[in-house]
Order: C-alpha cells, then sequence, then structure tokens
C-alpha cells in the first residue's frame, strides 16, 4: 500500500505543480461565466450594436404605407416611384433593401444586392403579416383590440407536490444543471482517461516501466497512476465548481444591484422614504427582477446534494474508463495503434450522451432512461442527466452499488492484461491477444 501511495503521490504532484495545471484551473471559470456574460450581451444589444439596415417600400396596394415601424436594426422609408426605376435605382440609392408590395398582396418580395439575413427577413416578413391580419380582421368587422385580448397567452407555472407540501418545478434550471453535469462527466473522462493511456504509453516507450516494476507489482503502478490522474481531475473539478459559485453569485448579484438600484432609489425619494425604507425596496426589487428570480431558482435545487453524486459518478465513471484506457495504454507502443481500441470504449458514453439531450431530458423516467442510468458504462452520464429531476433512493443506491461493482471488475480485467502489455514491444495488439495476455496465470 506504500508503493500504491508514493505513486499515487508521484502522478499528483507532478502534474499539480505545472502552470499549465494552474492555468487552465483558474482560467476556464473566468472564461466560462466571461463568454457566457458576453453572449447574453450580445443578444441582448444586438439591434444597437449591428447596423441599421435601410429599407425602401414600394407599395402599390397601399395598405402598409406609413404602418411599418421602425425598430432598432430597421429602418423604414416609403417610396413614390415605380417598382421598375425603384429597382433600377436601388445600387445608387442608399438604400440596402427594396421591399416590393405588389396591388395584389401576394408575391411579395425583398431585393438586395447582398444576401439578406435570416433574422432580417424574419422580422419584415412578421411586421408585414401582422399588419395584414389586423387590416383584414377590420375589413370583416371584428374589432383588433378584442381579439387580441382573447387571443393573450395563459402562463403555466409547474408545481411539484412533496412530502412537505407543493413547490416551484424549478423545471428549466433541472434540464441547465443536467446538461452541465453530464456533459463534465463526458469531456472528463475522455481527457483524463486520455491522461492515463498517454502516461502508460509514455512510460513503456521509454523503457522507465521497466525500471519501475522492479520494485513494484504491475497493478500497484497501474492503480496508482490512475487514482493520481483521478485526484488531480477531482481537485481542478472542485477549484472549478466553487470558483464558477463564487463569480456566478457576485455577478448575480452585481447585476441585479444595478439593473434594480438606480429605479428603486428614485421611486423611494420620490414618496419621501428614509434610508432604511429605501434598502428593503430596493432588495424586493432586487427579488422581483428577472436575475434575481434565476438566483433565487438556483438557491431552491439541492447543491450539495447535485455535487456529492455528481463527485462520486465523476471518480467511479473515471475510475471504470481509465483503468481500461490503462489496459489499451499498455497494449501498444504508440498513439497511433490506439484507434482500433478506441471505438468499442468510447461507443457508450458518445451513445449516451446523444441520447440523453433528446430523450433522457425529457423522458427522466421512462424505462430507457432507468436501464441506462443502472449499466456502469452509461450510468454516469445517464443518471447525472436524472438526478435533477428527482430519482427513488432505491434507484440511485442500486445505480451506485453497480458502478462500484463495475469499476472494480474492469480495474481487475485491465490489471491481467496490463501486467503482461507493459513489458511487450514489436507486436501489434488484437483483441485475440488481450484474452490470451487475460488468460495467462501468475
Amino acid at each position: 500500500m506504500n508503493k500504491i501511495w508514493l505513486i499515487i503521490q508521484r502522478e499528483y504532484f507532478s502534474r499539480v505543480k505545472k502552470k499549465s495545471f494552474l492555468v487552465m484551473t483558474f482560467l476556464v471559470p473566468v472564461l466560462s461565466i466571461g463568454m457566457m456574460a458576453l453572449v447574453i450581451y450580445l443578444v441582448a444589444k444586438q439591434d444597437d450594436l449591428g447596423d441599421k439596415k435601410k429599407v425602401e417600400v414600394v407599395d402599390e396596394n397601399g395598405m402598409f404605407k406609413n404602418k411599418l415601424k421602425n425598430s432598432g436594426s430597421i429602418e423604414y422609408s416609403y417610396s413614390s416611384e415605380n417598382y421598375t426605376n425603384a429597382k433600377a435605382g436601388l445600387p445608387k440609392s442608399g438604400y440596402d433593401y427594396l421591399l416590393y408590395v405588389p396591388a395584389s398582396v401576394t408575391g411579395v418580395q425583398l431585393f438586395s444586392e447582398k444576401k439578406a439575413s435570416a433574422l432580417t427577413i424574419q422580422n419584415i416578413q412578421s411586421a408585414l403579416s401582422d399588419i395584414a391580419q389586423s387590416q383584414r380582421l377590420l375589413s370583416a368587422g371584428i374589432d383588433t383590440a378584442i381579439l387580441a385580448k382573447a387571443q393573450k397567452p395563459i402562463t403555466l407555472e409547474a408545481k411539484q407536490i412533496t412530502e412537505t407540501g407543493e413547490k416551484d418545478a424549478q423545471t428549466y434550471v433541472a434540464y441547465f444543471i443536467g446538461f452541465i453535469s453530464a456533459f463534465l462527466i463526458y469531456m472528463s473522462l475522455f481527457i483524463y482517461g486520455a491522461q492515463v493511456m498517454r502516461g502508460v504509453i509514455e512510460e513503456k516507450v521509454s523503457r522507465i516501466v521497466e525500471v519501475i516494476i522492479s520494485s513494484v507489482k504491475p497493478f500497484q503502478l497501474m492503480l496508482g497512476k490512475i487514482i493520481g490522474i483521478g485526484l488531480v481531475g477531482l481537485t481542478q473539478f472542485v477549484l472549478w465548481i466553487v470558483l464558477s459559485l463564487v463569480l456566478s453569485m457576485g455577478a448575480g448579484t452585481l447585476m441585479v444591484s444595478k439593473s434594480s438600484g438606480n429605479m428603486t432609489e428614485q421611486i423611494a425619494k420620490a414618496q419621501g422614504a428614509t434610508s432604511a425604507q429605501m434598502a428593503q425596496v430596493s432588495t424586493n426589487a432586487a427579488q422581483d427582477s428577472g436575475i434575481g428570480k434565476i438566483m433565487k431558482s438556483i438557491e431552491s435545487v439541492p447543491i450539495t446534494y447535485t455535487i456529492l453524486c455528481f463527485l462520486f459518478y465523476f471518480l467511479t465513471g473515471y475510475m471504470l474508463y481509465s483503468s481500461i484506457f490503462a489496459m489499451v495504454g499498455s497494449a501498444v507502443d504508440n498513439e497511433t495503434e490506439t484507434q482500433q481500441f478506441m471505438l468499442p470504449i468510447t461507443l457508450p458514453l458518445v451513445f449516451t450522451f446523444v441520447i440523453s439531450m433528446n430523450f433522457i431530458i425529457n423522458n427522466p423516467d421512462s424505462s430507457l432512461s432507468i436501464w441506462l442510468s443502472m449499466i456502469p458504462f452509461t450510468s454516469p452520464i445517464a443518471m447525472m442527466m436524472r438526478i435533477p429531476f428527482g430519482v427513488p433512493a432505491w434507484q440511485l443506491a442500486t445505480s451506485m452499488l453497480l458502478m462500484i461493482m463495475g469499476f472494480l471488475f474492469t480495474t481487475w480485467v485491465a490489471a491481467r492484461v496490463y501486467r503482461v502489455g507493459i513489458l511487450m514491444y514489436g507486436k501489434k495488439a488484437s483483441y485475440r491477444e488481450l484474452a490470451k495476455w487475460f488468460m495467462y496465470k501468475e
């Protein structure tokens, strides 16, 4: 056990002390949250940031004249010229588009020198459809105001009945957490499993392994390498989670205070409120804002329970797959030869992740979802996709037990192949050869 511990220390500290590890550990959360904030900002400000498109309208019917409203991205101007002259003069007119509406209001066309963007086409088409629909309703003697009131959509609030009473279902938050958890495990199993395989190949090719196994058994070397690199991944994930939570909470608080502070202060001052009353008004406004509701939704999720499940499935899933990666690394002399073995290893992961995005996330309690969350090769992703929606205790316990048994079994199988393959050179491995190595006696 002491020898395994020494190998674990070597694998762990040799990677944790690297500058690349420190840079990626602290840079990934900052870049991820910064990227999300930038995307949200660009989406919110797309009308202001983009160039305003000038549209010349030739309306032969007159239905749309002076009714198309300018927006942040489109500005309409109405032309008195005929369609032929306006079309011919478009390149020198200073307009980006020519919108032609025939007298019959059929076959409406949008002309431009460059291809029109899908968003521009959609916005113009939507504006035309709304005006035409209102005009047709008025012609039929139908009051559009009454119709709009009758067509007002119904807001559906999802509630979940529990033993302690009803509570908000928070379905979209569960979607987000399930996707992020499954994605992180999916990526980590590839990244850290590949690190184990490369480490084994490097030691084998450099013949260092021949010196090492003179002091330790092959199983001890493999187990120490797997656990050491696994602890590196665990350390990085814990730091990512902590830093992401701190940065997210800080960013959320800042955005809430900025969006609600000025408005509530003006209202409170206008009403002659005291400083304490102003603070209370600001707090209530922050809680009622969109960002405040998002933060409240996240707080309602059992974060500790979810993180503990994530860490369990990350560790057991990593142990299961990294033992197989180590076995493959011991059987080959370079990374090129690993390609024949990679498809059977990665296929369960890829299949589960793809089906999770389309099926499990929408049917977390289906028979297929339950079975995928029980099979050790697929459960790390499938179960993390289901956990935010609520999983019965017996299913979670069964899945965890099978997961432990699964990685113990794969580690035992991989160790039997590893002990022979690590000393084999110049012989191209095959599945038949791996089976022979497994059957060799001690």
